[in-house]
């Protein structure tokens, strides 16, 4: 199946923390519509926000619960920051660093709209299907090639991972329980475009 060729509908401009809420629900929500962008030396890689998981300070599901550690520190930097870590054995997961420099809080980037780069995001992936390249934070990572290298760093910042505005106005936003946890199974902390294809989860979370 061939792809369709699909670009942003004008030049991104990168976010600055100063655009960012200093809190991680509220970013969580602020994120949707907003643009996430790798520019590698294949070329740019780039994705609309559809969904995301806030996992703020308290939080027993998080990894920054018990405290900072080797693993877990780009948790604990500034708002703008990447958390990039491994999980399940197969894949790499990105989250935003969500609060202020040393409270530890992030949003789980789960789910984009394809924007540029498609066929490289396929041939990260190993498929050609447009509505499942960055369906799900694993798939996200592994179609925008984000792995370990980018842990720590300020998405905010002149760099090849960054943060953009958004490049059309989002849709409604709905709000349900996370996905894929077991603690903290009640909170209606995820976040995502209402009526896009490109969400994660069951149906019953994306109505």
């Amino acid at each position: 199946m061939r792809l369709p060729r699909k670009t942003s509908a004008r030049p991104i401009r990168r976010l600055r923390r100063a655009d960012l809420p200093v809190d991680t629900i509220e970013l969580a929500r602020y994120l949707i519509g907003k643009t996430l962008v790798h520019d590698t030396a294949r070329g740019r890689l780039s994705g609309r926000i559809v969904e995301t998981e806030a996992y703020p300070v308290g939080d027993a599901a998080a990894h920054h619960f018990r405290g900072m550690t080797p693993r877990n520190r780009s948790l604990f930097l500034q708002r703008g920051f990447a958390y990039v870590y491994f999980t399940y054995g197969s894949c790499f997961m990105m989250n935003v660093a969500s609060e202020k420099p040393g409270v530890g809080a992030g949003v789980l980037i789960r789910a984009l709209e394809p924007l540029e780069g498609l066929e490289l995001m396929a041939r990260h992936r190993g498929a050609a299907r447009l509505r499942y390249l960055a369906r799900g934070p694993g798939r996200l990572a592994a179609a925008m090639r984000i792995d370990k290298r980018y842990d720590g760093i300020d998405l905010c910042a002149a760099g090849p991972l960054w943060l953009g505005a958004a490049v059309k106005a989002a849709g409604p936003v709905g709000c349900s329980v996370r996905i894929g946890i077991s603690r903290e199974t009640n909170r209606a902390w995820r976040f995502y475009e209402r009526g896009s294809g490109y969400v994660s989860g069951p149906k019953r979370l994306r109505a």
